[in-house]
């Protein structure tokens, strides 16, 4: 964050390095069209070598740091509860967090879009990005990097950058766990209903809920598993058809608790009683898990920790500290509530 004399680097050091005017400078950082592909890498490229950083607002001797929480919709309250974390982490660090859409899906992955998005964050003083649940992010994360800039991923979605600083949770064990549980009370045609499979904690969770299986000698049933987004509306789908097919499961574990909402619902119109009839795991642990009818067996998570662990690492790759691992796992435990019993005889 220096020049070469020890000094914080300055929009003018930057325009000598990358052999521009100060003025287009300031164009390229603020994403304006007049600037061209070629001029805008030339820009990111030097600020990335003098390790510039523009003040968050004017010059002030207690200038804060500033961070950026991205989100693809925030419209969940597993994403709530990260960002609760987030929130609280940036108070204590006395950092201002910034809430950022990410570009559109269709355009994210080409490289220009994903630089002017970067460059609009440098321009507001944002030091470092924690993504939530965001997919497809991999172009973001590279024009990133090209300018210097930190980003961890809080359960990344479709990306296969292997380089990644990550945070999440044990998805394998907490599923595993949650499975052998309704094992444990007799059940053994245990349904599945998952997340998307780009994403990697719903493969990880269905790799729990295999594993599981394969260790208590069940064979796996192909036609009791169902992947798709972690909505409700694909729970109460998805648990219609398997609890209407000629050979219903006694138990369905659901990817996470707004699927697992969705499978009560469909259970609840066909007139199948849960306990009785049904057994119905869920994941997360969000607040909704308690105040459903029956109340919700699922894997808690602990998703303020979660969000607390990305934007202190987050600030610590800024102070140019990096994770010991790339992959940070916070452990899992299963909260037992009223919606998974006994097997029916």
């Amino acid at each position: 964050m220096t020049s070469a004399a020890g000094r914080r680097a300055t929009l003018s050091d930057v325009a000598t390095a990358a052999g521009v005017s100060k003025a287009t400078v300031s164009k390229a950082l603020n994403g304006r069209d007049d600037v061209s592909d070629q001029t805008r890498e030339r820009v990111l490229a030097a600020v990335a070598a003098i390790g510039y950083r523009p003040a968050p607002g004017p010059a002030h001797p207690h200038d804060r740091r500033a961070l950026a929480v991205v989100f693809d919709l925030p419209a969940s309250p597993y994403i709530l509860g990260v960002f609760q974390g987030s929130l609280a982490a940036a108070t204590d660090e006395r950092v201002d967090l910034l809430t950022r859409l990410a570009p559109d899906r269709d355009t994210r992955t080409q490289p220009a879009v994903a630089r002017d998005w970067v460059a609009d964050l440098l321009a507001v003083g944002v030091g470092g990005v924690v993504g939530l649940t965001l997919s497809r992010p991999d172009a973001l994360i590279r024009a990133a990097a090209a300018a210097s800039l930190p980003f961890v991923m809080v359960d990344p979605v479709g990306t296969r950058d292997r380089h990644l600083v990550s945070v999440g949770s044990s998805n394998w064990d907490g599923a595993r766990a949650a499975t052998e549980h309704l094992i444990g009370l007799g059940h053994h045609r245990i349904g599945w209903i998952g997340g998307p499979e780009d994403s990697d904690a719903a493969r990880e969770r269905l790799y729990g809920y295999r594993a599981a299986l394969d260790a208590a000698g069940i064979a796996p049933d192909p036609t009791l598993v169902r992947s798709d987004q972690f909505t409700v509306e694909n729970g109460t789908r998805y648990a219609h058809e398997l609890l209407t097919s000629a050979d219903p499961p006694t138990a369905i574990m659901a990817a996470d608790d707004e699927i697992a909402v969705g499978v009560l619902g469909a259970a609840h119109t066909l007139g199948v009683p849960v306990p009785e009839r049904l057994s119905v795991s869920g994941f997360d642990d969000t607040p909704q898990a308690a105040w459903t009818t029956p109340p919700l067996t699922t894997v808690h998570q602990h998703l303020g920790d979660m969000g607390r662990m990305a934007v202190q690492t987050v600030l610590a790759m800024a102070e140019g500290r990096h994770p010991a691992s790339p992959r940070v796992e916070l452990a899992t435990s299963l909260t037992v509530r009223a919606s998974t019993g006994p097997a029916p005889a």
